[in-house]
């Protein structure tokens, strides 16, 4: 199993002692993490997008390319990107420039969002969510598969034979399809032959191997090859907990779980593991001794078959408290879980695996790349050219 660790840059007070640090603190502290997190030997590190409530995750772009500046090696992922409420021009652009900084490293995570306000705040309506996210994910595809693209559809203007640069590093970057409540996001994944990647954060595990299992019916339908039917999951609202017992760990963290849940009052979106024993017993919160942690991975595992573990810290507990758990997930609950689920995931038999130049991927001919760049701008420019 390959690990990565999520921050969807949450700006929350600890609710049992009421800190919190400043924005910029905040922020530097994802940077920073990353970089600890290449260091442990983590697989990825992914940013999330919010542009309404408590976070500060409104430009993840900028974020990943604070940390495409700072590492090398370490996957760059997105959890995920709001392409629903997003121009795919824009999309296309952005992370292709930090695909570019990364040297082929980005991977992108794209869904419909898990925030009804963010619709309105883009003047648009929280009906045709679904249907934007296919057509835009369609443009997308195209924009980074081909040059001069000709296009219309329902929700932005149409494109007459328009190329996006830069151009991603060394071919298009592979899309994952984050889902969490829905089938259609799983639908969409396995239509176009895509990895998906669970939530599991606040619901019971059987709502999400329904997904799960619907996106693995549709990828087999549009016969694509299975080997490649990745899959991420999610590891629980609240973040990864970890101390020398399970007892230790539900009483040193229990307060704060059950004091962010009990805050979270959101129709249709709360947990129904209020406290945190229930939480540690049937949810999916890894909270607990190193050996409850593994076991639990494993017990998802074996139900879910998932390649793609992800984590996230308790981001309002005091920084070094965070960075500590880092390194002790990575050093003994990491090699216990690839021991006992290998994957292909980012292997030679992954078609993606040697993508990043630190795999041994190769930017095109520069000279090549940027000519065509210009002649790409001056064709789509042609009527200005023309006097």
């Amino acid at each position: 199993m390959k690990f990565q660790v999520l921050d969807i840059i949450p700006h929350l007070k600890n609710p049992v002692t009421g800190g919190i640090v400043s924005t910029a603190d905040r922020l530097n502290q994802v940077v920073q993490t990353a970089r600890r997190a290449e260091e442990l030997g983590y697989d990825s590190f992914s940013v999330g997008e919010r542009h309404a409530g408590e976070f500060i995750s409104s430009s993840p772009t900028t974020v990943l390319a604070a940390i495409a500046a700072v590492t090398r090696t370490i996957r760059l992922q997105s959890g995920v990107t709001v392409l629903s409420v997003l121009d795919p021009v824009r999309v296309a652009e952005d992370y292709a420039t930090i695909d570019q900084l990364s040297r082929g490293r980005l991977e992108l995570v794209v869904g419909k969002g898990n925030e009804v306000l963010q619709y309105p705040l883009f003047g648009l309506d929280l009906a045709d969510q679904w249907d934007l996210l296919a057509e835009k994910y369609a443009l997308l595809r195209r924009l980074w598969r081909e040059e001069h693209v000709t296009w219309s559809g329902r929700f932005r203007a149409p494109l007459s034979a328009a190329s996006t640069t830069p151009r991603p590093f060394a071919g298009a970057p592979r899309v994952w399809h984050g889902s969490a409540t829905t089938l259609t996001s799983a639908a969409l994944a396995g239509r176009w032959g895509d990895p998906l990647f669970t939530a599991n954060a606040i619901q019971p595990r059987e709502n999400y191997k329904a997904l799960i299992d619907h996106y693995r019916e549709e990828y087999a339908r549009h016969a694509h090859d299975p080997r490649h039917a990745y899959l991420g999951s999610g590891s629980g609202a609240g973040g990864v907990f970890l101390a020398d017992t399970t007892q230790e760990a539900k009483r040193q963290f229990g307060p704060v779980y059950e004091a962010l849940t009990a805050a979270r009052n959101v129709p249709g979106n709360n947990s129904p593991f209020r406290d945190i024993d229930h939480a540690v017993a049937e949810g999916p919160a890894l909270v607990g001794s190193p050996e409850q942690v593994i076991d639990k991975i494993l017990s998802y595992h074996g139900l879910y078959g998932h390649d793609l573990q992800s984590i996230s810290l308790p981001t309002t507990l005091p920084f070094e408290q965070q960075l500590d758990i880092l390194e002790r997930f990575a050093l003994e609950v990491i090699p216990a879980v690839r021991a006992a689920a290998p994957t292909t995931l980012w292997e030679s038999a992954d078609p993606f695996g040697g993508r990043p130049e630190s795999a041994g991927a190769t930017e095109p001919d520069a000279a090549a790349t940027v000519s065509a760049d210009h002649d790409n701008y001056r064709s789509d420019h042609a009527h200005v050219y023309a006097h």
